[in-house]
């Protein structure tokens, strides 16, 4: 399910240029930091009045999420959880990146009918694109796919509050493991939207390996645009299908064209299915979710992927509070664009020719 690093959609901040009210703020006004986090990237272009640098309240916001979700930290919460029998204790203040991972991938589990999965980690550990040794699975054992099918499905944890406030979470098989790769980035984005608005800042784009969120304007005085990248496995981060504006919101893409092996001419991608413990093939290339926060975007990229086109776009049409930009491919194998009808407008002023 982890969407591990695919850089899907690249800023188009624009920094230069004057702005077209002298009220808004001036481009050379902006600043840029940038680190590493969760094995990518991580890039906040902003404009402060006061001149503070956020290097180092960001690099450490992120070490602490890092320390409750990545499952490439042993002594994290995720971990401990994947290496237990059967229950950790969680704590509200202290586990809160923890906890609201696993919230949002109980809901996507929910909407999605199990097609959005945290317990899928055994899988994409045996595929290849888990925190095991990464060796491509040259020949496929089915007896050892269903083995692993007994641990996948979130009827398999528990989370309830004790009366005394803490939370415990319980597995059913000692073998049940999570996996917040389909959320992790997108929350690491919204943690530092919320840092920086909590210091007074208005004027921002957060990204991390490609998840974004934005508010305000952008160094050019109008709204921050975002390229959404053709999805081709020898494209580069300026290939881009679509640029379109991002107002006071999030987006988060997720494909396959990035993230994949071969074995004997059969591509084998990093998007597992967690009905059929095998790597998901469908027409749609690639999802790009909005909504207000990264987090649900992100989890829901990720799930359109499993869900294939139809199915996908179904569901973005009901939720209420995201849309979606599908980039497929038809049975002659041309590429094709679905969008939902929220994003029409935008669409048809903005398509790259």
């Amino acid at each position: 399910m982890s969407k591990y690093l695919i850089p899907a959609v690249c800023a188009m901040a624009l920094l230069f240029g004057a702005c077209r009210r002298e009220e808004k703020p001036q481009g050379n006004d902006y600043r840029v930091i940038e680190g590493k986090t969760m094995g990518t990237y991580w890039r906040v272009t902003y404009t402060d009045s006061l001149l503070r640098n956020f290097q180092q309240d960001i690099d450490q916001l992120l070490v602490d999420i890092n320390m409750d979700i990545s499952t490439y930290i042993d002594s994290s919460t995720v971990s401990r959880f994947n290496l237990a029998t059967d229950t950790i204790h969680l704590d509200e203040n202290r586990n809160r990146h923890f906890l609201s991972n696993f919230n949002m991938g109980r809901e996507a589990f929910e909407e999605s009918g199990g097609s959005f999965d945290l317990t899928i980690m055994p899988l994409v550990n045996y595929w290849g694109f888990g925190y095991t040794s990464k060796k491509p699975v040259t020949a496929v054992d089915s007896l050892v796919i269903d083995s692993l099918m007994q641990f996948v499905g979130m009827d398999k944890v528990s989370l309830h509050k004790q009366p005394d406030g803490v939370w415990v979470l319980t597995k059913t098989l000692p073998g049940v493991q999570l996996d917040f790769g389909g959320t992790g980035q997108g929350y690491g984005v919204d943690a530092i939207s919320e840092l920086l608005e909590g210091r007074g800042i208005s004027h921002y784009l957060v990204d991390i390996g490609g998840e974004q969120r934005s508010s305000g304007q952008s160094p050019r005085g109008d709204d921050w645009r975002v390229g959404i990248n053709v999805p081709k496995e020898d494209s580069g981060e300026r290939d881009i299908q679509v640029a379109v504006p991002l107002r006071r919101q999030a987006v988060s893409t997720s494909g396959n064209y990035r993230n994949y092996y071969e074995v004997k001419g059969v591509k084998y991608s990093h998007t597992i299915q967690p009905h059929t413990g095998y790597p998901e093939r469908n027409t749609l290339l690639s999802a790009s979710v909005f909504s207000a926060t990264c987090l649900k975007a992100d989890a829901y990229a990720t799930a359109f992927m499993v869900l294939g086109l139809d199915k996908a776009y179904e569901l973005a049409e009901r939720l209420p509070d995201i849309e979606a930009y599908f980039i497929f491919s038809n049975p002659q194998g041309d590429m094709q664009v679905r969008y939902t009808d929220g994003l029409r407008e935008w669409m048809q002023q903005t398509e790259v020719k």
